[in-house]
């Protein structure tokens, strides 16, 4: 039986992803700072599932992921769906420095362990839910973009890593458009996708082991013209959080 483990599974993307992945029969170790949303889940299916506590902000998140993997038997796909978000106008330095603890710090030290999990198993596949955020800088919300774009980064630095290593690890940088979660509570945005579809195709893209993929294909087109745009230009545009 195939391994998952998904951190950030108690709300919007990762827990459509973990209901998927359950449907498919898989083992499924969901990790998130929510205990009663995670013991709800595991009762759904409770040969199937184990849960953990997770907070990636912390300094010993890296061990509960490990007790995590310990209680599933392995892990043969990582996916790190943990993240937060908000329109930050007034730059407000509690919400820039709050995202960047979880979307920088924290990511840091899950996919870097998990990274090195793989490695010593000598396969594996890590996947990231980041953003198209992170393909320009989006003045309402500066932290949040940036982080994106920092995690897109990191993902290709780590694939090159893997082929300089000769390690057959698979990387998926998974970039979704607006998706209606508690993520975007903050502010209004266009063409929202609902976060059941948005799992169904990651688990469509994952499976095909895609390096990069935006979802969805109205989203893949904007990215398209978005990295067109001259900075000039860009830096003149009016986005609106009303």
């Amino acid at each position: 039986m195939k391994k998952v483990i998904i951190i950030g599974a108690t709300s919007g993307i990762g827990y459509e992803l973990a209901k998927g992945y359950v449907k498919k029969g898989w083992r499924v170790g969901v990790a998130g700072r929510r205990i009663e949303t995670l013991e709800i889940f595991k009762s759904s299916a409770p040969d199937q599932i184990e849960i953990e506590q997770i907070d990636v902000t912390e300094t010993d998140s890296p061990q509960q992921l490990q007790r995590l993997i310990d209680k599933v038997g392995g892990m043969d796909l990582f996916i790190l769906s943990a993240g937060v978000g908000n329109q930050n106008r007034k730059l407000n330095p509690d919400i820039e420095l709050a995202t960047a603890q979880t979307n920088v710090v924290g990511f840091i030290r899950m996919v870097t362990f998990a990274y090195q999990y793989f490695k010593e198993q000598r396969k594996g596949h890590l996947a990231v839910i980041s953003s198209i955020a992170g393909t320009k800088g989006l003045g309402v919300a500066p932290a949040y973009s940036a982080t994106k774009g920092f995690q897109n980064l990191y993902i290709d630095a780590l694939a090159q890593l893997a082929h300089m290593e000769k390690q057959p690890v698979v990387f998926t940088d998974i970039r979704p458009g607006f998706v209606e979660t508690a993520l975007l509570k903050t502010g209004t945005y266009p063409m929202l996708m609902k976060p059941d579809r948005v799992a169904r195709k990651i688990m469509k893209s994952i499976k095909r082991k895609e390096r990069v993929v935006v979802i969805d294909k109205r989203y893949a087109i904007i990215v398209f013209f978005w990295r067109l745009i001259p900075r000039w230009i860009w830096e003149r545009i009016s986005i609106s959080n009303k």
